[in-house]
């Protein structure tokens, strides 16, 4: 673990934009978390845990308590609906949703 810097959880089936969140990916999210952890405890060395796939502001809470702190969420983003193309709304909505997060730790 000494050579990581970021773990990637593929969250939906890789290959295009859209797809649901596989919520099995949080039970593979704890593990993770904990390991890194147990490594950051051990050697004072960051690795990040990044979640990609099926990001939306009714899940992204969930996934950053399960322990990502880095998340990729493309058609939430550019699929939403706002006069912006999305992109202030939802980062606004992805955004108070992780602040809760930041709250409740």
């Amino acid at each position: 673990m000494d050579k990581i810097d970021v773990v990637l959880l593929m969250s939906v089936n890789p290959g295009f934009g859209g797809q649901k969140f596989i919520t099995e990916t949080l039970n593979k999210l704890r593990d993770v978390r904990a390991r890194v952890d147990a490594h950051h405890s051990e050697t004072g060395r960051t690795i990040h845990v990044e979640v990609d796939g099926g990001v939306k502001a009714d899940n992204i809470r969930t996934i950053a308590e399960a322990g990502a702190d880095t998340f990729v969420a493309g058609s939430a983003v550019f699929g939403s609906r706002d006069a912006d193309g999305g992109y202030r709304g939802i980062l606004s909505r992805l955004r108070e949703e992780l602040a809760a997060v930041a709250r409740a730790s």
